[in-house]
């Protein structure tokens, strides 16, 4: 039996949830526009933790999500992360951001694509299959009419995440399905993190850090 610990931060949705054996247990999470995991995400943790009937020392193995996704978020998680990884002394596991939210999608043969806006008509993406395999590696795409045509042609296309808002303004193909309104949650983590549990996939608590893609660019100050 292992209990995980599992921490999503990368876009607006401060989110904790704890598995047992892959399973989602207990869930805690709060989707503000105003990023609200400094205040919440500590809070959160022992919420989920209680809610589980464990204490943290009974916790084998914390996962967190390693983006790409919001610079800040990410740093708050993994922070929050390593330090409770070696608090209690149990392994770190990494998830991909959108690896992870692809599995909202539940789909017989479409392709899915999950999508976090990255400013501009930039979205980090990564194309999966209808069994959740990779089809591509994460990318920072600049989105037009005509992103993703190759899938389109073939295939109805599940666009997820943060991104397929402004994706779905350009694309009128009807091949395109979208959904804005999902965002990555420690939910999904379980099953993913339950595998490299058993395969020993860790990392190295003490250097690890998150998966950004693009370099930070801090925005102008407000007057």
């Amino acid at each position: 039996m292992a209990y995980i610990l599992s921490i999503e931060s990368a876009s607006t949705n401060c989110s904790v949830a704890v598995s047992e054996d892959g399973k989602t247990i207990s869930v805690k999470e709060l989707n503000a526009a105003n990023y609200s995991h400094a205040e919440n995400l500590h809070d959160f943790i022992q919420q989920v933790v209680n809610e589980a009937n464990l204490d943290l020392n009974q916790i084998h193995a914390v996962s967190v999500s390693k983006g790409p996704g919001s610079y800040t978020g990410l740093r708050i998680g993994v922070s929050a992360a390593k330090g409770l990884a070696f608090g209690i002394g149990v392994p770190l596991i990494s998830i991909g951001t959108l690896e992870a939210l692809a599995l909202q999608i539940k789909t017989e043969s479409a392709v899915i694509i999950p999508m976090l806006d990255a400013r501009r008509m930039e979205a980090y993406t990564q194309v999966f299959s209808a069994k959740h395999q990779h089809l591509s590696a994460v990318e920072a795409t600049i989105l037009k009419e005509d992103s993703f045509e190759n899938y389109l042609k073939e295939n109805q296309v599940h666009f997820i995440g943060s991104g397929a808002a402004k994706f779905g303004e350009i694309c009128s193909h009807s091949n395109a399905h979208f959904h804005p309104n999902l965002v990555p949650s420690a939910k999904e983590q379980a099953e993913l993190a339950f595998n490299k549990f058993q395969q020993g996939d860790f990392e190295d608590t003490a250097y690890f850090e998150p998966f950004y893609l693009k370099d930070f660019v801090a925005g102008k100050p407000k007057k």
